[in-house]
Formats: structure tokens, C-alpha cells, sequence
């Protein structure tokens, strides 16, 4: 198969979606590897690094769209990618599709073959592509929280860990997955004192013995986050449901109860966000006020350390790739059955229920509609 690694054109986007280990393991395969000219320059990564592992270098993103059957990205397709996709490309990369109806119904028209990395599940149902970038995410809104209650960045003022003699800031974790563990795990590191808020008992207790005691952990009931909001200086918002909408924590209405200058990092922002006075930001523009309230939402956080998230995204992302580029995806699925849900559009169909429902289009099985388009 011809593997195709396009330049990512989102706004402040630098990874990269193949590495030159990558490359080796598709050539070794058999496949024959086509990267755009510079695709590899923002995560550190030379034309020639590709090229030693035998890899082809194209010019530009058309000649990869072209040549290519299977596109390995890293983010969404922007509206110029859309436009190159056909019915025999197999797409596979982020696509947070459920906020999203102009890309869904632009990849239906497509009639390409769609599969995200965030549906992506392992044997236990967890997903093992959107845990990495959920690692560094959580650790960044950490840092960049920090980084945004500074004075000059419009913040309260406040330092996270504190001093002697000065109290530490108070920190909300809401959602107790991989990105608000890692990100309490970064608040607890810089001192701060940090509360994690999730429904699910058995995580809670997960996360106590994990903390070691270093956190509370409390149960996210409306009133109980209500309580906690007027003592809090930075809110980390972690919510996540499979492929879904992320439903709102925190409304404008309660945004009232907080401290001014407080901060709200939304780290659901890609699937909608979770608090409803988000609205997706870059990092070139990270943050606005609403209310007194300072907004970090910037949509693709991982993208702002692109050397690490690179590396810790293609780990993980290789053997799909490889299975994909051997197989097909018809067979893939089969061989595979976390790869199932993973395919979000197919044919012009909406395959995966809960994007069909948040855009408003008819469910198809992915069963049925991989039925109606051949094998590449």
C-alpha cells in the first residue's frame, strides 16, 4: 500500500503524524512511504531522516493526497485536506467529529474511508490512541493554568505552589481520566492543593492510592462543584465521553461564584468543551475573558511540545498504521476489533453513533457500510 504523511496546516500545529522509525517498519513491510517536503520540520525531523529510512520526500500536500492510499495525519482534515480526500483514500488520524458537523458532512461527501484515533479501543475498551496525547495534554493545562494566573497574562496574581508563610493556590481538577490525572499529578508536583472531581467511585479510589494522599478526591455532583468554585484559582476541565459531545461542568451562571481572574483550562475543548463559555483558541491566541474569568481553550495543546507528542503519538499510533497498510482496513477490523470503532465515516455513511447523533445525520453500521465499498 502507499502510505501518504501530509504537512498538518492547522493553525500552530507542528507534529508530525510518521516518524522514520515509522517509515522503516512500512518500508520493511513492503509499503511505499510518501512525505511531504517538510512535514517533519516542526517535531525536529529532516527530509533526509525519511529518506535514510526509505521514504519518498513529495513536494507539496497534492502530490501526497495523489499518490497516496492510506493518509496517516495527526489532526482533523482542514477544509483544502477535505477537498483532496476521494472515495479510495483510508484516512486514519484525530477527527473529534461530534462538535464538528461542516468536517462530518465534508468527509461523507468525500466518500472516503474515516477512521479516528480517539475511538480507537484496546481489549478493556480504553483507547489507546488518544491516551498519549491525553498525558501531555493534562500535563500542559497544568502549566499553562500556572502559567496564565501570572499578573501580566491577566491572572490573579498567584503563585501555584505558593511560599512559607503563603498559602498554595487551589486547584479543580474535573474528570479523573488520563488528562486530569496527569494534571493533577503536575499541580501536586508544583505544591499547589488540588482537588479532582469524578462520578465514577471506583476511579476515585484509583486515584487516591495513586496520589498517595497528596489530593482529595470528591465526587462531581453539581452541588458539591458549586461548593468548591468560589475557593478555586484555576479549574482544569477533563471531561470526556467516548467519541461524544463533552457535556458542560461548569455554566456562565456559576463562572459568578469564582474569584476574578480565576482560570478555566478546557482540555475537552476538542470535543466541544466542557464549560459553556468555551470556544476553541489557538496558542498563538490562547485565552479570552468571560465574566472575569480567563479562558485557556486552545485546541490542540500537545501540539505546543511537538517533539515529545510526535514520539509518543507514533508509539503508539506504528502498529494501526502497519496493520492498516498489511491488511485494509476490511480485514483490519476483523483481525482487530478495537479497530471497529474507530471508523467514524465510510461511503458517505456516519458509522459510529454517538457523532451521527451529535450532528444530526442517520447511524449506518460500520458492518453494513464497510459492505458497500471494495477493498483498496
Amino acid at each position: 500500500m502507499r502510505v501518504g504523511v501530509p504537512t498538518e496546516v492547522k493553525t500552530d500545529e507542528y507534529r508530525v503524524a510518521l516518524t522514520p522509525a515509522g517509515a522503516r517498519e512500512l518500508v520493511d513491510a513492503g509499503h511505499e512511504v510518501l512525505v511531504q517536503h517538510g512535514a517533519g520540520e516542526g517535531s525536529g525531523i529532516a527530509d533526509t531522516a525519511y529518506e535514510a529510512q526509505g521514504a519518498s520526500i513529495v513536494p507539496d500536500a497534492g502530490a501526497v493526497f495523489a499518490g497516496a492510499e492510506l493518509i496517516v495525519k495527526v489532526k482533523e482534515p482542514q477544509p483544502e485536506e477535505v477537498a483532496r480526500l476521494r472515495p479510495h483514500h483510508l484516512l486514519f488520524t484525530y477527527l473529534h467529529l461530534a462538535p464538528a458537523p461542516e468536517l462530518t458532512r465534508g468527509l461523507m461527501a468525500s466518500g472516503a474511508t474515516c477512521v479516528a484515533y480517539e475511538t480507537v479501543e484496546d481489549a478493556r475498551g480504553r483507547l489507546p490512541l488518544l491516551a498519549p496525547m491525553s498525558e501531555v495534554a493534562g500535563k500542559i493545562a497544568t502549566q499553562a493554568g500556572a502559567f496564565m494566573l501570572e499578573k501580566p497574562l491577566g491572572g490573579r496574581g498567584i503563585l501555584l505552589g505558593g511560599v512559607p508563610g503563603v498559602a498554595a493556590a487551589n486547584v479543580m481538577v474535573i474528570g479523573g481520566g488520563v488528562v486530569g490525572m496527569n494534571a493533577a499529578f503536575i499541580a501536586i508536583g508544583m505544591e499547589a492543593t488540588v482537588f479532582v472531581f469524578d462520578r465514577n467511585i471506583d476511579r476515585l479510589r484509583e486515584l487516591d492510592v495513586a496520589f498517595g494522599g497528596r489530593a482529595d478526591t470528591c465526587f462531581a455532583s453539581t452541588l458539591a462543584i458549586e461548593e468548591r468554585l468560589p475557593d478555586v484559582d484555576l479549574v482544569i476541565g477533563a471531561v470526556l465521553v467516548h467519541g461524544a459531545k463533552a457535556p458542560h461542568v461548569i455554566t456562565r451562571r456559576q463562572l459568578a461564584l469564582m474569584k476574578r481572574n480565576a482560570v478555566l483550562v478546557d482540555v475537552s475543548i476538542d470535543q466541544g468543551g466542557c464549560f459553556e463559555t468555551s470556544r476553541p483558541t489557538t496558542h498563538t491566541d490562547p485565552t479570552y475573558e468571560v465574566d472575569g474569568i480567563t479562558h485557556y481553550c486552545v485546541a490542540n495543546m500537545p501540539g505546543a511540545v511537538p517533539v515529545t507528542s510526535t514520539y509518543a503519538l507514533t508509539n503508539a499510533t506504528m502498529p494501526y498504521v502497519l496493520h492498516l497498510a498489511n491488511a485494509g482496513v476490511h480485514r483490519a477490523v476483523q483481525e482487530n476489533p478495537g479497530l471497529l470503532p474507530g471508523v467514524n465515516v465510510v461511503g458517505g455513511k456516519v458509522t459510529y453513533a454517538p457523532v451521527a447523533e451529535a450532528v444530526g445525520v442517520p447511524h449506518v453500521p460500520v458492518e453494513e457500510a464497510l459492505g458497500t465499498v471494495h477493498p483498496a
